[in-house]
C-alpha cells in the first residue's frame, strides 16, 4: 500500500503517528485527537505551508499510527516513544544534565539535605533546581548557617565520640549526640522545607511565636535560639521581593533563531520568584509544538508541578497536558496564557531572559573561536584547536600512579570525555614511562576508530617534557597526527634584594623551537591553556588522593586473620580511613555487616598494637 493510501485510511480516533524515512528510522513522533486530519494537513498541499514542515515531510516514506482510546493516553504514549527512540526532529531533553537539587527525606531520623542531579518520585522532598552544583552549595551552606542540621551520614555521625566541628561553629545541631531532641529537630527540618519553598513570612510569624512561647515559659536560652534564627531568616526575607500576590507559578519565555530554540523558566514560590532555569535547544518545527513537547517532557520528570503554568503562547494540547500533570500532581493545576497584568509582564521577562541568554551564548562562542583561532596563530598549529586534550601524572615516589587526560572542545570543558588512568606498568619514580604507558593506552586504534583524535595534545612542563612526549608520539605511529605543545608554570624570580616576590610569565614551548613563546599574561589564550593544565592536574590529584586512602585502610586490615573482600569492603565504606578506624570500639568494628566480635577483636589488637 502506498503512502497516499495509508493517509486517506487513517481513523479519525485520538493515537500517535510514527513517520519513518526511507531506511525504515523513524524521523518524527507526533500526537492527535484525530489522527486523520492532523496527518493529512502535513501532506496536504493547502495545508502546514511552513519550510520546516515541508522539510520533514520530504524524508517520510511511511507512516505507522497506534490508536488510543482518549487524547491524555495519546499524550502519554507519545513521551514514552520518544524517550524509546529519540527521533531526529522531535524535542528530546536528554543532554540537560547541569542542574541539581536539593534532597530531604523526612522519614530518615535526622534528615539532612543532599545534593542530587536526579528527582525521582520516592516520597522525598526536592528544591531547586539550581544551575550549578557550586550554587546548590552555596544555598546549602546558607542553609546550614540558619538552620543547623546535620551535614554527615547518620552512621557516620553516630560512629563519633564527641560533635563535630560545624557544632562548634553552630552550624550543627549535634542530634547524634542528643543535644537536640527529635521533636526539636523535626521543626528546624520543617521550618528550612518551608524556607526552601519560598514561604519565608510565614516561617517568620513561627519564629516569633516558638520564640514567645518559649520567654513565657522562661525557657531562655531556647528563646534566644529561636531569636537567632529569626533574625537570619528576616535579613533574607527583606531582600525578596514579591511578584505574585500567592501561589506557585512557573513562567515559560522562549526566544528562537532559525533551528536553535532558548527556553527561559522563572520558578515563582509563595508569589515570590526564587530562581530560573535555561534550556538551549534545537527544533526545527513550530513553536507552539516546542513548547507543548517541552512541558510534556519537562514535567513527568519528576520536578516540582506548580499549581499555574503561564506561557507566551496557546498550544494546542492544553487541555489533556493539564488533565495529564494534575494527575501527576495529585491537585488540579492551571496552563494559561496569559493577556494582561502581572502575569503578563512576567512571560515577557521570561521572554526578555531567553533572548538574552540566546546572545550570551552567541557571544560567548564568538570569543571562544577568536581564542582558539588566536592560539593557532600564535602557536603555529597546522589546525583550530576545537579538541583540545592534556594528560598529567600524579605520583609519591611511585606509590598509586595514576594518569589523567582531561578533554576540552571548543574552549568548554568537555567531561564525558575525560580519562583516568591507574599505571600497572611503572613501579618506580619514572614520569615519563607512566606518561608513556598513559599514551599508549588512550591511543591505542581501537580508542582511536571510536573517539577520534584531538587537535591539540598539551602536556604540563619545559622543554623535556616536550621532547619526551614528542618521543612517545612517535614511538606509537602518531607523529603529524595532532599538534603537540608543552606549558611550563611560571617561575618565581631569583632576586634576593628584592621587596616583592616576582613571578616569571608562563612559556608554551614547540616542537623544533628552542625558546618558548610568551603569550601576553591574563590573555584569553594563556587563560584556556592554563585552566586546561590545571584541570589536568586536579583531575590527577584527585584520583590519587582516591587510591591513596583506600590502600592506607587496606594496608592495616589485609594482614588480619578473617578479613576477606567482603570485610574489607564494608569496613572501608563505613569508615572511610584508616584514621577512624583506628579510633572506633570494638564493638563499633563488630557491628559492621559481615563482621563478629571475635574477628573485630583480632582487628583492634592488630591496629594498636602495630
Amino acid at each position: 500500500m502506498s503512502l497516499a493510501d495509508k493517509i486517506q485510511q487513517l481513523p479519525a480516533a485520538p493515537g500517535v503517528y510514527l513517520m519513518r524515512d526511507a531506511d525504515g528510522t523513524i524521523v518524527y513522533i507526533g500526537k492527535a485527537r484525530n489522527l486523520r486530519q492532523r496527518v493529512r494537513s502535513y501532506f496536504n498541499s493547502s495545508g502546514d505551508s511552513r519550510y520546516h514542515v515541508k522539510f520533514l515531510v520530504a524524508k517520510v516514506a511511511d507512516i505507522e499510527v497506534m490508536l488510543t482510546d482518549t487524547e491524555k493516553e495519546a499524550l502519554l504514549l507519545e513521551n514514552t516513544l520518544i524517550k524509546q527512540y529519540h527521533p531526529r526532529y522531535n524535542l528530546d531533553l536528554k543532554d540537560d544534565k547541569t542542574y541539581f537539587s536539593l534532597r530531604l527525606d523526612s522519614r530518615e531520623e535526622f534528615p539532612r539535605f543532599t545534593i542530587v542531579r536526579k528527582t525521582p518520585r520516592d516520597g522525598a522532598r526536592y528544591f531547586g533546581p539550581y544551575a550549578s552544583a557550586s550554587a546548590a552549595r552555596e544555598v546549602l551552606r546558607h542553609m546550614t548557617r540558619i538552620f543547623p542540621l546535620r551535614h554527615y551520614p547518620l552512621a557516620t555521625c553516630m560512629s563519633r565520640k564527641r560533635p563535630c566541628l560545624y557544632h562548634q561553629i553552630d552550624q550543627c545541631s549535634a542530634p547524634c549526640q542528643g543535644l537536640i531532641s527529635a521533636h526539636d529537630y523535626r521543626a528546624l527540618t520543617d521550618a528550612a522545607m518551608l524556607f526552601l519553598e519560598g514561604k519565608g513570612r510565614q516561617l517568620v510569624s513561627e519564629f516569633k511565636h516558638h520564640m514567645t512561647i518559649a520567654s513565657e515559659k522562661m525557657l531562655y536560652e531556647e528563646a534566644a535560639r529561636w531569636r537567632n534564627l529569626l533574625r537570619s531568616v528576616q535579613v533574607t526575607v527583606e531582600k525578596q521581593k514579591v511578584v505574585l500576590r500567592d501561589g506557585d507559578s512557573d513562567v515559560v519565555g522562549f526566544h528562537r533563531d532559525g533551528q536553535r530554540l532558548e527556553l527561559a523558566l522563572l520558578f515563582i514560590r509563595s508569589g515570590i520568584l526564587t530562581g530560573s532555569r535555561l534550556f538551549s535547544l534545537s527544533w526545527e518545527l513550530d513553536d507552539a509544538t516546542a513548547l507543548s513537547a517541552f512541558l510534556q517532557q519537562y514535567y513527568t520528570e519528576g520536578v516540582f508541578i506548580p499549581h499555574d503554568i503561564l506561557l507566551p503562547l496557546d498550544i494546542e494540547d492544553a487541555a489533556p497536558l493539564t488533565e495529564l500533570l494534575s494527575d501527576l500532581k495529585g491537585s488540579k493545576i492551571s496552563i494559561s496564557r496569559p493577556q494582561r497584568g502581572t502575569k503578563r509582564e512576567l512571560v515577557e521577562m521570561a521572554v526578555k531572559n531567553a533572548a538574552s541568554a540566546l546572545r550570551k551564548r552567541d557571544d560567548r562562542t564568538a570569543a571562544l573561536e577568536k581564542t582558539l583561532a588566536e592560539l593557532q596563530q600564535r602557536l603555529q598549529l597546522s589546525r583550530t584547536p576545537h579538541q583540545i586534550e592534556c594528560y598529567d601524572i600524579s605520583t609519591i615516589q611511585g606509590r598509586a600512579s595514576v594518569g589523567s587526560g582531561v578533554a576540552f572542545c571548543a574552549g568548554t570543558a568537555d567531561k564525558k570525555n575525560y580519562r583516568r588512568y591507574r599505571i600497572n606498568s611503572v613501579e618506580r619514580q619514572d614520569d615519563f614511562a607512566m606518561l608513556r604507558e598513559v599514551f599508549s593506552r588512550r591511543f591505542r586504534s581501537e580508542i582511536i576508530a571510536k573517539d577520534g583524535l584531538p587537535d591539540l595534545v598539551v602536556v604540563d612542563g619545559g622543554i623535556g617534557q616536550l621532547n619526551a612526549t614528542l618521543q612517545i608520539i612517535s614511538e606509537l605511529g602518531l607523529s603529524g597526527r595532532f599538534d603537540l605543545v608543552s606549558l611550563a608554570k611560571s617561575r618565581v624570580e631569583a632576586d634576593a634584594t628584592a621587596e616583592l616576590i616576582q613571578k616569571g610569565d608562563e612559556r608554551v614551548f614547540l616542537p623544533g623551537r628552542k625558546n618558548p613563546v610568551v603569550l601576553r599574561q591574563n590573555s584569553a589564550a594563556l587563560l584556556l591553556l592554563a585552566a586546561i593544565r590545571n584541570e589536568a592536574h586536579r583531575f590527577a590529584i584527585d584520583y590519587h588522593r582516591t587510591l591513596r586512602s583506600k590502600s592506607g585502610i587496606a594496608s592495616g586490615i589485609d594482614q588480619v586473620s578473617g578479613i576477606g573482600a567482603k570485610r574489607r569492603i564494608a569496613l572501608l565504606r563505613h569508615f572511610g580511613s584508616l584514621q577512624r578506624l583506628q579510633s572506633a570500639t570494638i564493638e563499633e568494628m563488630a557491628d559492621i555487616t559481615g563482621m563478629n566480635r571475635t574477628v573485630a577483636e583480632k582487628l583492634y589488637e592488630s591496629l594498636h598494637n602495630a
